[in-house]
């Protein structure tokens, strides 16, 4: 959690970007990613400086020149602002560019970070610098030099806090997961520190970071967490130190086609304190994939985090042909279920957001998909979301799925939400119902049951009660029910019975109510 005053800074910079004409949330995002990008590499020069000054061989960044030390943060951040500008944008930008294609043999911890760094240069090509207005530049450039960049968590959430003023949707349905939901999602799946993790149209890799955050409060012992002076805890994951090496180049892999995407959720990533985290440019959906990643098109991923667009149809000729073996059709949403489930390794499992219209579609795609789901692989759980989790973007209906991929489904378990801790309106205010907390309890209860091969009794007697928020449904129901997955198809609602007045007392009670309106009027009429 940020400072208040951390908040207030970042409050005051993004009015400023307003005012000076920059009202995209997402260039101001992208332009503060641009200063905090410039501040790191400044920051991971100083590490390497004092590796070599201890007599170590390091890879420095920027040239020994005086021109190629002008490059660096601390050299430049005061100066003024036509200055600042025209230097940025003629030599510190076009430096970025540059960034990928430096070659970096150092297996250090610094070198590997260097490494992180030099792979965020690639999407850096066309990085420009869209602040005009110098006081703007010259506000943006002092709030990035105050940020305290060097705790981890602490990068993190200033990146969160920027990403959480995104109120806009894409017009192929993309729009940014609320992080509640992302959390929930996240301890529903449990991702282990050894697993690989994918968000196969990642945005702004928020599955990915905050899985990183739940690594870190999983594995963060009692000295590991602290609380600064707004009350706010924070967890090191210091236990998580024989893993740093795979989480930093092996774990966390992310698929996107927007480089806009890329940039941001590569700093995003690195502000979470993974150094080299696998974002690549690549449409999921797309042939394309079984040339640029064929290892990762198949059987590759222990966990799928994702919340595709969900929004139109695509070129059929440009899918990849064994998506379409899964499922035949255009509708992405379709296509990105059946892209998961043939990324997971067996036994992988995902949680994926989709729209209603998956659960219960009738066209012979719909329902060959929910076959697949249940009669090639364990679908475990759908958590049914309220229409309203994703306004302002849209007001679409939508759940969860939480599946396994390969052997076969004995029972489905439903959470049925009616409260997420926010107002279903535009507005999203705070409120105290929430089931989430309950949703993930229960969802352990179960688990627990099923992996200790509980007797159907006990899971009856536990889930059976289709009248309670959760419950659990035999396949065998399903399938009688061309696989519908709809809660609504299996929830059973029990109404209050409703008494009423024989007619001839409601017939009695009007005319008493009459004769009263009566002596009123003759009342009102002696007064004239």
């Amino acid at each position: 959690m940020l400072t208040g005053q951390a908040r207030n800074d970042i409050d005051k910079l993004w009015e400023k970007f307003w005012t000076g004409g920059i009202t995209n949330p997402l260039t101001v995002i992208e332009q503060i990613s641009y200063l905090l990008f410039a501040r790191m590499l400044d920051m991971q020069e100083e590490m390497a400086e004092r590796k070599a000054a201890r007599g170590s061989t390091v890879t420095l960044i920027f040239p020994t020149t005086p021109a190629g030390q002008l490059l660096r943060w601390k050299n430049f951040k005061n100066l003024s602002g036509k200055a600042l500008y025209t230097h940025l944008k003629d030599n510190v930008y076009p430096f970025f560019t540059q960034m990928g294609e430096q070659p970096n043999d150092d297996m250090s911890a610094e070198g590997k970070a260097l490494s992180g760094l030099v792979n965020i240069g690639e999407y850096m090509q066309d990085a420009d610098l869209a602040i005009k207005n110098e006081s703007v530049l010259a506000a943006a450039v002092a709030m990035v030099d105050k940020l305290e960049l060097t705790k981890s968590d602490t990068k993190g959430d200033i990146y969160e806090y920027l990403l959480s003023k995104l109120t806009t949707a894409g017009i192929n349905g993309q729009f940014r997961t609320p992080r509640h939901i992302i959390d929930a999602m996240i301890e529903l799946v449990a991702p282990l520190p050894t697993e690989t993790v994918c968000d196969p149209a990642c945005g702004t890799a928020g599955f990915l970071a905050r899985t990183m955050e739940y690594l870190n409060r999983t594995y963060s012992s009692a000295d590991g967490t602290f609380t600064d002076e707004d009350s706010n805890v924070h967890y090191s994951g210091d236990l998580l130190g024989e893993y740093r090496e795979h989480i930093n180049s092996q774990m966390f892999w992310g698929f996107d086609f927007d480089t806009t995407m890329l940039r941001v959720s590569s700093m995003n990533m690195l502000l979470h304190g993974v150094s080299d985290a696998n974002i690549l440019y690549q449409d999921s959906l797309s042939k394309s994939i079984k040339a640029n990643f064929p290892r990762q098109e198949e059987n590759f991923f222990d966990v799928i985090l994702a919340n595709p667009p969900f929004k139109g149809s695509l070129d059929e000729s440009n899918v990849n042909p064994d998506v379409l073996g899964v499922v035949k059709t255009k509708k992405t949403e379709l296509l990105f279920v059946a892209h998961i489930l043939r990324a997971l390794k067996l036994g992988g499992r995902a949680a994926v957001i989709v729209p209603d219209g998956v659960l219960f579609g009738s066209s012979n795609a719909h329902q060959q998909l929910r076959q697949s789901l249940i009669e090639n692989n364990q679908l475990e759980g759908i958590v049914s979301l309220p229409s309203g989790v994703f306004k302002p973007y849209a007001g679409v209906s939508t759940a969860i799925l939480l599946f396994t991929k390969g052997g076969t489904t004995e029972r489905v378990w439903f959470y049925d939400v009616l409260a997420d801790g926010y107002s279903l309106d535009d507005k999203r205010t705070p409120q105290e119902a929430n089931d989430l907390p309950q949703v993930i309890a229960r969802w352990q209860e179960y688990r627990a049951l099923v992996l200790a091969n509980a007797a159907e009794e006990t899971i009856a007697a536990a889930f059976g009660d289709k009248t309670q928020q959760a419950f659990a449904v035999a396949k065998a129901e399903i399938a009688a029910n061309k696989y519908d997955l709809s809660i609504n198809r299996y929830k059973e609602v029990v109404y209050a019975e409703e008494r009423y007045d024989a007619p001839k007392v409601i017939l009695g009670k009007l005319k008493a109510l009459e004769s009263e309106i009566l002596a009123d009027l003759e009342a009102l009429e002696g007064m004239l």
